[in-house]
């Protein structure tokens, strides 16, 4: 089953024109406020296979010149299908990697020498075992080295990158917290490698490699900033909506500290590939108004009318002529002759949203009802992130769908562990244990009852399912 949809979601909301322009200079006016070069792809595949593709380039260039290629490549998930892709090239184009010097961005540290959650470890599985590459050529930081001897190993490492005549291309993704490598906020434009303190968000990350935080190091020895900055060509590679903000942010934004990946807008051939999620937060995607000439659906024109309503502080009704022309929208003006048109409009179909029949109201006019009428009833899925979302976000319309005789199912996507904590469970089963050693020779008829009246209710409950509202139930 296909599971990375969410592009391919976006897929149908998104004008083409947006992320595809026809020509040089439909491009230069999209991409006006993009400091570094960037192309939006539909899918992963496409991206990761435009990537691929510039690599094996430079590969070939550079065996017929018969000099070595020099990468710098990641861990993670971002760079994998362009490994995949480049396995693939291998095997079925001839591709070789005999020429190819690799230098692993960065490792984790400290490791055991019998480590096997490394990160040169995990290229190896995704790439380096399976092309030509003689492991010679293969340079990584080590994660085992004493302490006292990390300062001098990473001048060396800079210095053998330097003996082969620097990074031809240096692949990149972008972590949460905006890191390249793992060079996190803080970190110096001039910075070599080194060894650094990993942050939280970098860390939890890492987990999902170790296991827990507990299993996870809290530092690595990363490439620095300015050994990036140093390749010839970058790379920088996101997929998925939960990179938008940082893409947004490194491409659009100023160059800051804060976000080391900004650094990218000082090299003159840094390139920045993502697909149309992790684009979602550019402005050509989510306020093309704003850099281009639109083609207006009634889905763009009410969120452009939001979008001003909350720059202007004003409610819909009281938007002017001004408003518009002043903020990128002049183009719905000429569309519907007044600003009063478009405020009619936009309210009216506002309006048509907010209903009481949540799953279509039966034997009416569903016209200019926000659900159809029918079918009648109607078998509903809410999925809630944790336990309790669905009642807060929407546990009146979750009511209303009951009461007027849907059939309504609630998808948890969690078990609810991360809000009942282990120390919260840990406490439960110390008054559980309390329970039995007062109550196990207790003669008060009352106190027994009520002791063998708990014991039944843990008892139907399977092992897992007690949570924060079973330990309140037995207290009372």
């Amino acid at each position: 089953m296909k599971t990375n949809l969410s592009s391919q979601i976006t897929l149908h909301r998104v004008s083409p024109r947006y992320y595809r322009p026809e020509n040089a200079f439909e491009k230069s006016v999209l991409t006006r406020l993009e400091k570094i070069p960037t192309d939006i792809y539909e899918s992963v595949e496409e991206g990761a296979n435009y990537i691929a593709c510039e690599i094996a380039q430079t590969i070939r260039e550079k065996q017929k010149a018969g000099r070595f290629c020099v990468l710098a490549l990641p861990g993670g998930n971002s760079p994998s299908h362009v490994y995949s892709e480049l396995i693939r090239m291998h095997k079925e184009e001839g591709l070789s990697f005999r020429n190819v010097i690799v230098f692993n961005m960065y490792e984790y540290y400290p490791l055991t020498t019998d480590a096997i959650n490394s990160n040169l470890n995990a290229l190896k599985e995704m790439l380096l075992d399976h092309v030509d590459i003689d492991k010679q050529n293969i340079f990584s930081p080590d994660g085992t080295i004493a302490k006292d001897t990390i300062f001098e190993y990473c001048r060396l490492y800079e210095q053998r990158i330097e003996s082969f005549g620097g990074i031809d291309i240096a692949l990149l993704g972008i972590g949460r917290v905006g890191n390249i490598a793992f060079n996190e906020p803080g970190s110096r434009l001039n910075s070599n490698t080194r060894l650094i303190l990993l942050d939280n968000a970098s860390r939890n990350e890492a987990s999902k490699i170790f296991g827990t935080m507990e299993n996870t190091p809290i530092s690595s020895i990363t490439m620095g900033v300015s050994t990036i900055l140093g390749a010839k060509k970058i790379f920088l590679l996101a997929w998925g909506e939960d990179k938008a903000a940082m893409i947004k942010e490194c491409v659009e934004g100023t160059i800051t500290d804060t976000i080391p990946a900004s650094y990218l807008q000082t090299h003159n051939n840094a390139h920045v590939a993502i697909d149309l999620s992790a684009a979602m937060n550019l402005t050509r995607i989510q306020r093309p108004w704003l850099v281009t000439s639109c083609e207006w659906n009634d889905k763009l024109i009410r969120s452009a009318i939001v979008w001003l309503c909350q720059l202007t502080g004003k409610p819909i009704l009281k938007l002017t002529n001004k408003d518009y022309n002043e903020n990128g929208l002049s183009e719905l003006l000429a569309l519907f002759g007044s600003a009063y048109n478009v405020n009619i409009k936009i309210f009216n179909d506002l309006q048509h949203t907010i209903t009481g029949w949540p799953g279509g109201k039966p034997n009416a006019d569903d016209t200019y009802r926000p659900e159809r009428a029918k079918p009648f009833p109607k078998r509903v899925v809410v999925f809630s992130p944790h336990p309790d979302d669905d009642v807060i976000s929407m546990g009146g319309t979750i009511r209303r769908l009951v009461e007027q005789k849907h059939e309504v199912h609630i998808a948890y996507e969690t078990s609810g562990n991360i809000a009942v904590g282990d120390e919260e469970v840990v406490r439960f089963l110390h008054f559980i244990n309390g329970f039995n050693q007062i109550f196990n020779n207790s003669e008060d008829q009352v106190i027994n009852e009520k002791y063998i009246e708990i014991r039944k209710f843990l008892k139907e409950k399977k092992d897992g399912d007690i949570d924060s509202r079973d330990i309140l139930t037995i207290k009372g």
